[in-house]
């Protein structure tokens, strides 16, 4: 199936001529001032991550909805890629809570599409435009477990964290089945290698415990 939004794929196919190429400026432009003008409001805000593919009853959309819920009751806006899974039951968590429950959502072949639970709703073209959105306007980092985006969207949070790009924003692995086979990876060869330095692994907090969740990201106000 083609994309739907194939904005992200012409852009990245090679060199365009020079109007072409001023056009992105501009659209790019408008996609960064719609998100600054839709989410600068948002108030103290908390991004979670994870995969698409989880459907209700499945432990990790549980466990999604259900931090959800503990974040918008302890006042902390949800947001979300805006899609479905984790996404979703994050987003359906903080509308539980009558919580603000916010979604950067994008259009991607067969698998996403705006999940109803959202109060605000933001559909960009440009995958590194959302991502930045993802990051700008929270004060944590929520990953659930996912696929490569959420590895992506992990790392480069990482990355930002270990250049201190940004600062004192935590980044919790919720579901320890699914993280706890991450350290022994980075242990035995990012450490190994010294591609990163050994108290690095410590940026991330691992836990299965919601309250715990909570009690990390008020450490940080």
């Amino acid at each position: 199936m083609k994309n739907k939004n194939c904005k992200d794929e012409n852009f990245l196919a090679g060199s365009h001529g020079f109007f072409r190429d001023l056009g992105r400026v501009f659209e790019i432009t408008w996609e960064f001032w719609k998100g600054f003008q839709n989410l600068r409001h948002v108030g103290p805000c908390v991004t979670v991550f994870g995969s698409a593919r989880f459907k209700e009853g499945d432990q990790y959309y549980d466990l999604a909805r259900d931090v959800g819920f503990a974040l918008a009751k302890n006042g902390y806006a949800v947001m979300t890629g805006g899609g479905p899974g984790v996404m979703e039951a994050a987003n359906r968590g903080a509308h539980d809570a009558e919580g603000k429950s916010i979604g950067c959502n994008i259009i991607l072949p067969m698998e996403q599409g705006s999940n109803p639970y959202t109060t605000l709703d933001v559909t960009f073209d440009f995958f590194f435009v959302r991502k930045v959105m993802l990051v700008k306007y929270s004060k944590a980092f929520i990953m659930m477990p996912g696929g490569f985006g959420t590895m992506d969207e992990l790392f480069e949070t990482l990355t930002l964290m270990q250049t201190e790009t940004i600062k004192n924003f935590p980044v919790i692995a919720l579901g320890t089945d699914y993280w706890n086979e991450l350290r022994p990876f980075i242990e035995k060869s990012l450490i190994k290698h010294k591609t990163i330095d050994p108290q690095d692994p410590d940026l991330v907090h691992v836990t299965d415990d919601i309250e715990e969740v909570i009690e990390i990201i008020k450490s940080c106000d």
